[in-house]
C-alpha cells in the first residue's frame, strides 16, 4: 500500500485559539497555475479565511495567496473565492451543522498530499473570552508540569 507523503505549507494557529473545533475534513481545492506556484513557495495565509456554502458547493473565502512574482500578465486575484472539492454527503453534513446556531467552517491547514494541494477544514464554534483565558491557563499549567517532570 502506498504511503501518504504530507508536507504542511500553512497552519491556521489562530483558529484553534479562537474556535472550539468539533470535526475535521480533508478537501481538495480548485486553483489556477500561478496560485499553485505561489503555494509551492509557501506564500499563503489562512488567518482570516473561512468557508461558505452556496448552491450546494463550498467556497473558501479570504485565503490570501500572494501573486506569483514571475507571472507576466495572467496573475491571480490574491483574495478570490476558491471552490473546495468535497463529496455530496460531506457537503450535506456541513450544511446541516452550519444551519445550527454558532457553527462556522474554518480552514486549519494547507498541505501537499501525494503531489496534490489539500485543505483541512473544520466545523468550529466561536469561543467566548473566558474560554480563551481558560485554554491559555490550562496550557501554561501543563507547560509547568512538563518542565518540572523534565527537570526531575
Amino acid at each position: 500500500m502506498e504511503s501518504d507523503h504530507i508536507k504542511i505549507i500553512a497552519n491556521n494557529k489562530k483558529a484553534r485559539h479562537d474556535y472550539e473545533i468539533s470535526g475535521e475534513i480533508e478537501a481538495g481545492i480548485v486553483l489556477v497555475g500561478t496560485e499553485v506556484k505561489s503555494i509551492r513557495q509557501g506564500k499563503v495565509n489562512l488567518k482570516d479565511a473561512y468557508a461558505d456554502i452556496k448552491n450546494g458547493e463550498v467556497f473558501l473565502k479570504q485565503m490570501h495567496i500572494t501573486p506569483y512574482q514571475n507571472a507576466y500578465y495572467d496573475n491571480h486575484d490574491p483574495l478570490r473565492s476558491r471552490k473546495l472539492l468535497l463529496h455530496n454527503r460531506e457537503i450535506k453534513k456541513l450544511t446541516g451543522k452550519v444551519a445550527e446556531r454558532g457553527f462556522t467552517i474554518v480552514p486549519l491547514k494547507v498541505y501537499f498530499k501525494n503531489g496534490k494541494i489539500k485543505v483541512q477544514i473544520a466545523l468550529a464554534r466561536g469561543k467566548k473570552l473566558y474560554d480563551k483565558r481558560d485554554t491559555i491557563k490550562k496550557r501554561d499549567v501543563q507547560r509547568e508540569i512538563d518542565r518540572y517532570e523534565k527537570n526531575n
